[in-house]
C-alpha cells in the first residue's frame, strides 16, 4: 500500500520510452501544399479510457487498505516503485505489502478525493489528488505507533508496463491546518494513495 511520504517535490526518470505508433501520408499532388508533418507521427490516446482506469486505481487503496489486500499492491505497485518516506528513507514494493499485510497501516476512515489524471501519452500519466485520514494509525519498525490523521496532497506517477499499469513513484505532503496536524505516511497499492495502488493510498 502506498505510504504516505513527505516530501513537496520528486523527480522521476523511470518512465519507460515508446515507439511512436502511426504512420504519416505523403502528398503526391505537384500542386496542392502538404500539411502533414512527416516527423511527428502521433498515435492515439484514449484520454477518457485511460483516466477511468488510473482513478479506478486510486479510489481502490481505501479497501485495499481495510481488507489488507497485499496482492492488490504488488499488482499494482512495480518492483522498483521510488517511494520517500517521512525519514527520507526509499520505500519498496515488499515493505508497502507487509505493511498493508500485517495491518501496519490502518484507520477508521480515509477518504480519497480531489482526483485528476494527467495523460502523457497511451503508457505514462501521473495522477494527483487529496487523502483525508481520520484515525489513522502507523505503526514504526521499532514498534511505535505514529498518528497520521489529517490531510495530504499527492502525485503518483504511473507507467503502463506489459499492458497493465504500474505505480511507479509517488510524492506526497501534508496540507499544514489551522492547529498543529499530525505527522503522517501516505499509504499506497500497497494504499496514494495505498495508494496509494490499490492509490487506499495512504495514498493513492
Amino acid at each position: 500500500m502506498k505510504r504516505i511520504v513527505f516530501v513537496a517535490t520528486a523527480s522521476l526518470a523511470t518512465l519507460i520510452a515508446l515507439g511512436q505508433m502511426g504512420c504519416s501520408g505523403t502528398n503526391t499532388s505537384p500542386t496542392a501544399p502538404s500539411t502533414t508533418n512527416n516527423n511527428s507521427a502521433k498515435e492515439t490516446v484514449d484520454t477518457a479510457a485511460i483516466e477511468r482506469e488510473l482513478k479506478q486505481i486510486e479510489n481502490d487503496w481505501p479497501r485495499v487498505l481495510k481488507e489488507r489486500d497485499a496482492a492488490a499492491v504488488k499488482r499494482v505497485e512495480a518492483e522498483d516503485v521510488v517511494m520517500i518516506y517521512l525519514d527520507g528513507t526509499v520505500g519498496s514494493q515488499a515493505q508497502d505489502a507487509k505493511d498493508v499485510e500485517t495491518g501496519a497501516l490502518s484507520a477508521d476512515s480515509w477518504e480519497v478525493t480531489d482526483l485528476k489524471v494527467t495523460v502523457l501519452d497511451n503508457d505514462a500519466a501521473f495522477v494527483s489528488g487529496r487523502s483525508i485520514i481520520k484515525g489513522g494509525k502507523a505503526k514504526t519498525p521499532d514498534g511505535k505507533t505514529m498518528d497520521i490523521s489529517g490531510q495530504y496532497r499527492w502525485v503518483d506517477t504511473f507507467a503502463r508496463r506489459n499492458g497493465q499499469w504500474k505505480l511507479v513513484a509517488s510524492v506526497s505532503t501534508a496540507i499544514k491546518q489551522t492547529e498543529a496536524a499530525p505527522a503522517a505516511a501516505k499509504a499506497s497499492p500497497a494504499a496514494t494513495k495505498a495508494p496509494p495502488p490499490p492509490s487506499p493510498k495512504p495514498k493513492s
